[in-house]
């Protein structure tokens, strides 16, 4: 079984934002694969179902995004995961332009929080990655305050369309395996 976990913050004032695309994805992943929802397990919700032939297991943490990496490691235990083949982490990304994709086997956190406690808690780099693009912050901004802040209209289209293109990635790695979605999604625009 794949543990596909979308990275972002719960609650009503964090929705829509740029640190939710992973949780945005999800989302998106529910409603095309019709997932039915598990409820909360090891503070994550959840839901389980099948994806491009393959038994999946999709997660939320609900512990906000710093703190990811204790719900995955839990769900990465109980369901007896191996993370650098049957794990997939959906987060955001400033290095990447709105709209772009990053799809990678391993690597290190690149600066995102939540993908550095995801590395401290399972004590490995080697799961696969999809970062969204979600633009750099602007001069003078505090880094926070732009991943907490919202997409202007441009913006949004192209972060919609990145979310479509993450659930697509998403079926291409169950399908064709994750050398096939790099080839695909990894490209200039």
């Amino acid at each position: 079984m794949y543990i596909i976990a979308g990275l972002g913050n719960p609650g009503r004032e964090y929705e829509a934002t740029r640190h939710n695309m992973g949780f945005d994805t999800v989302d998106e992943l529910i409603d095309r694969d019709r997932i039915p929802s598990g409820g909360v397990k090891f503070n994550a919700l959840y839901g389980k179902g099948v994806i491009a032939g393959q038994k999946v297991l999709l997660m939320k943490p609900l512990s906000y995004m710093n703190l990811s990496g204790g719900p995955i490691r839990q769900m990465v235990d109980y369901f007896h995961a191996d993370p650098s083949t049957e794990l997939i982490v959906i987060c955001d990304d400033v290095d990447l332009e709105p709209g772009r994709l990053r799809i990678r086997k391993k690597g290190s956190a690149g600066g995102h929080n939540g993908l550095k406690d995801i590395i401290a808690q399972l004590g490995t780099q080697d799961f696969i990655r999809i970062r969204v693009g979600v633009g750099a912050k602007p001069p003078g901004w505090d880094l926070a305050d732009h991943v907490l802040g919202r997409f202007n209209a441009e913006e949004r289209r192209k972060a919609d369309e990145a979310i479509g293109e993450a659930a697509d990635a998403v079926s291409v790695i169950l399908s064709e395996g994750v050398d096939a979605a790099m080839n695909r999604f990894n490209r200039k625009p």
